[in-house]
C-alpha cells in the first residue's frame, strides 16, 4: 500500500491497516526502526493481553490441589 506524505509530513494510514492494528481516531502508535532498516508501524496505547501465567501469578488460592493449579495453567478453567 503506498500512500503520499504532506508538506506537514502527515500520512494516512491505509484503511486496511488501521482495521489490522485496531488504529481508531486519538490512537497513539510508535515507528520502530528494525534491524534491516525498515520502519514498523505498532499501535502504542494497547495494553499488551497478560500471558496466561501473569494471570494467575499470585492467585492459586487455598485448597486448589495439583491437578486444578495445572488446569489452570493450561487455560482449562
Amino acid at each position: 500500500m503506498t500512500t503520499t506524505v504532506t508538506a506537514k509530513g502527515q500520512v494516512t494510514i491505509p484503511k486496511a491497516v488501521r482495521d489490522r492494528l485496531g488504529i481508531a481516531p486519538g490512537s497513539k502508535v510508535d515507528f520502530l526502526r528494525a534491524a534491516d532498516g525498515s520502519v514498523v508501524l505498532t499501535r502504542a496505547d494497547k495494553k499488551q493481553p497478560a500471558s496466561r501465567f501473569q494471570r494467575l501469578r499470585g492467585h492459586a488460592g487455598k485448597g486448589l490441589d495439583t491437578d486444578a493449579i495445572m488446569a489452570m495453567t493450561r487455560g482449562e478453567m
